[in-house]
């Protein structure tokens, strides 16, 4: 029998630590919380201090019961969850659900799941950390009475299902004020003038219109850039002023919770959710080939970007072997937020040694992928800067005093840029080309470029942005953005296309209920206020049934208010111009746990409901119907026809509508950079490229 118990969340974060302890040590998984409030109701006692209900979470009774009896026969509890406030609440939920005897409980916390460190935590063992628990508790019942007490509101004046909550409305509202901006914005014409010229040896030289030799000159209309062509052309451009230089391009910090999330999205495509499963899988552990399984990553929730003294020496000596002495960056720490809790190290890997490439045939694509980002974002982030020689150069066309520019700069030496180039096309434009000029030579002006331009409006927010604004605004914590956002998106709240986030009508109305009744307490600065506020009683310097007790009054009297004021609001639901089969009506779009789906308007006299499949654009090349994007039980994306079974188009690539030339096979497109068309048949090699979009063609 084993002395011994060792209680986890995930059975994968058990099986990486029974490599790590020997035969004494029993490991167990508590498969996430054991106790929770109940979900038919608030659950927080108002008139007895804000004292919460907790309940065993249904289902987990067979786990506790077998959890109960190990811990019982143990001589010491080692409670492993994650180093977090919410790991730390679930040990204290399992402390009661087991009732383990506090005097062989024992709190272990990891950064990075390795036999040093695992080993290291159970040498020093501590108590539970109540301020940490207090922190969690003071969050969930936060949001268990704003989502508790404005959500009916919402059901009773607009529809069942809805819901509210503190960072969820703050989300939206980020969303909401950004459609309206670009709703309301106002184009405004500007020009641009670049002169195409010829050096010496007739080498080509671009150079922009910058203004006068005295100030900076704005082209707003084509008169204005008429009026310096008509005084620039057919003369010679004399240069004027030719300096050089270098510069330096430091490489970033390693990653935070956040920073990953947005990387990870921009170069991946990766949602926040994805993102963060994957990471979890890293951190608990991978069965690499000749190791074993062994957590591949330290803590993936983290809003710090200091590493310790062992992991700087780790990546110290990666980069001594790999890139030379020449390459290493002198030892410093980068500058973590003051906002931050700074709780854990960086995100980084466990070993430097552990180059993606030796491990890539124990990882999954998606794995390998993440793991590469943040492997080479640390091994990148201890190295020497990119250094350039740079070269500006002033030039003035002969008897004139208007003067263009132009720029060049050359990498010189790499450093960081060795192993992380986040845009490759980037770091060519910053290294393009140099012109040979020297101060006094006269270029020949080839011809002039005009063009108009007009300005933009804010870009949309993709996840990448969104979690990046939440976090400069200090709303949220690292655990809470992908929750938040995948929250908003199965309200309905928001959708997504093409990576861009758009407000649904019903978002509109839920963020206007929000912001009209509930400003005083929904809104940017007391949000990010409350989360100080729960920092504060993490760090042990205020007792959080005050929090509660202050918050409190202030929002019953505004959910009273608002229950008076808010009108009862009708959404009409989106009639498509799919026919009901039985009775002859429009079908509408309804929406339902599951998503959406389309109804018959006659309910309840006519009950009959399909499945809603997405338009894919184009027409079945088999029988001219229109082509759907379905999923199959498991959840996998195919194309399927309209028409189906009586046309058996399935396709796992999105069809191009036309049949092959050459064998009549129907055409796919393929490939995600280098995208082509190609033939499904596998024994016809028929391949073309990819018809430029009207957007790629005015690009």
């Amino acid at each position: 029998m084993s002395k011994y118990l060792v209680i986890v969340e995930s059975p994968a974060k058990a099986k990486t630590l029974k490599k790590f302890l020997g035969s004494n040590y029993k490991i167990e998984a508590s498969v996430g919380h054991v106790r929770d409030l109940p979900k038919s109701e608030l659950g927080i006692n108002i008139d007895n201090d804000f004292e919460p209900k907790y309940i065993t979470i249904r289902g987990k009774g067979e786990l506790l019961a077998k959890l109960r009896k190990e811990a019982k026969a143990a001589e010491k509890v080692y409670l492993a969850t994650d180093p977090d406030r919410e790991g730390e609440a679930i040990s204290w939920h399992l402390l009661f659900a087991l009732k383990i005897d506090p005097s062989k409980a024992y709190r272990i916390t990891f950064n990075e799941i390795t036999k040093t460190a695992v080993k290291k935590s159970i040498k020093e063992a501590r108590e539970i950390d109540m301020d940490l628990v207090d922190a969690q508790q003071a969050r969930r019942a936060l949001d268990r009475i704003v989502g508790y007490k404005i959500s009916p509101l919402l059901w009773r004046k607009v529809k069942k299902g809805l819901s509210a909550g503190r960072v969820q409305s703050i989300a939206l509202r980020l969303i909401c004020d950004r459609d309206e901006e670009i709703e309301n914005f106002v184009p405004v014409e500007y020009w641009s003038l670049e002169a195409d010229l010829k050096a010496n040896k007739n080498k080509g030289v671009k150079a922009k219109f910058y203004g006068t030799t005295k100030s900076k000159q704005e082209l707003n209309t084509k008169e204005d850039t008429e009026k310096v062509m008509k005084a620039v052309e057919k003369k010679g451009f004399k240069v004027t002023n030719v300096k050089t230089g270098s510069r330096v391009k430091n490489p970033v910090p390693p990653f935070t919770t956040s920073t990953l999330q947005q990387e990870a999205s921009k170069l991946l495509g990766y949602a926040a959710q994805k993102t963060m499963r994957i990471a979890q899988n890293l951190y608990e552990g991978i069965d690499i080939e000749g190791e074993g399984t062994v957590g591949l990553v330290s803590y993936i929730r983290t809003d710090s970007v200091r590493i310790s003294d062992e992991a700087y020496e780790d990546a110290k000596a990666y980069i001594l072997e790999n890139f030379g002495e020449e390459n290493l960056r002198e030892r410093s720490q980068y500058k973590t937020d003051s906002r931050a809790q700074d709780a854990h190290e960086a995100i980084r890997p466990t070993s430097a040694a552990r180059d993606p490439e030796k491990i890539k045939d124990s990882l999954s694509r998606e794995q390998y992928k993440l793991y590469k980002l943040i492997w080479s974002r640390f091994i990148a982030s201890q190295m020497a800067p990119a250094q350039y020689k740079t070269m500006s150069v002033k030039m003035v066309p002969e008897g004139t005093d208007y003067e263009f520019r132009t720029s060049g700069s050359v990498l010189v030496f790499e450093g960081y840029l060795h192993v992380y180039k986040k845009n490759e096309e980037k770091e060519e434009d910053e290294s393009k080309s140099m012109p040979e000029v020297k101060e006094g030579d006269v270029l020949k002006l080839d011809k002039l470029i005009d063009q108009q331009h007009f300005t933009q409006p804010p870009a949309r927010y993709t996840e990448a942005m969104l979690i990046k604004t939440l976090e400069e605004i200090g709303v949220g914590r690292p655990s809470t953005y992908a929750p938040t956002i995948t929250t908003i998106q199965a309200r309905n709240y928001v959708t997504k296309e093409n990576k861009l986030f758009y407000t649904t009508e019903l978002g509109e109305i839920v963020n206007q209920i929000i912001k009209d009744n509930f400003e005083a307490i929904i809104n940017t600065d007391f949000t990010a206020d409350m989360e100080t506020a729960l920092d504060s009683i993490e760090g042990g310097n205020l007792e959080w049934k005050e929090v509660l007790r202050n918050f409190y009054p202030l929002f019953e009297n505004l959910l009273e208010e608002a229950e008076k004021k808010v009108e009862n609001v009708e959404i009409a639901d989106e009639e498509t111009d799919i026919v009901c089969e039985e009775c002859g009506r429009n079908m509408v779009i309804k929406y339902g746990r599951f998503g959406k789906f389309l109804a018959c308007p006659g309910f309840p006299e006519c009950r009959n409901t399909k499945p809603l499949f997405e338009d894919a654009g184009v027409a079945c090349p088999k029988c001219g119907g229109r082509v759907y994007i379905k999923k199959t039980k498991k959840g996998r994306k195919y194309y399927g026809c309209e028409n189906n079974p009586e046309c058996d188009l399935m396709l796992w690539n999105k069809p191009t509508g036309e049949l092959c030339p050459k064998c009549g096979g129907v055409l796919v497109e393929k490939g995600t950079k280098n995208k082509h068309i190609a033939c499904t048949n596998a024994e016809c090699s028929y391949t073309a490229d990819l018809p430029e979009t009207p957007e790629e063609q005015e690009a």
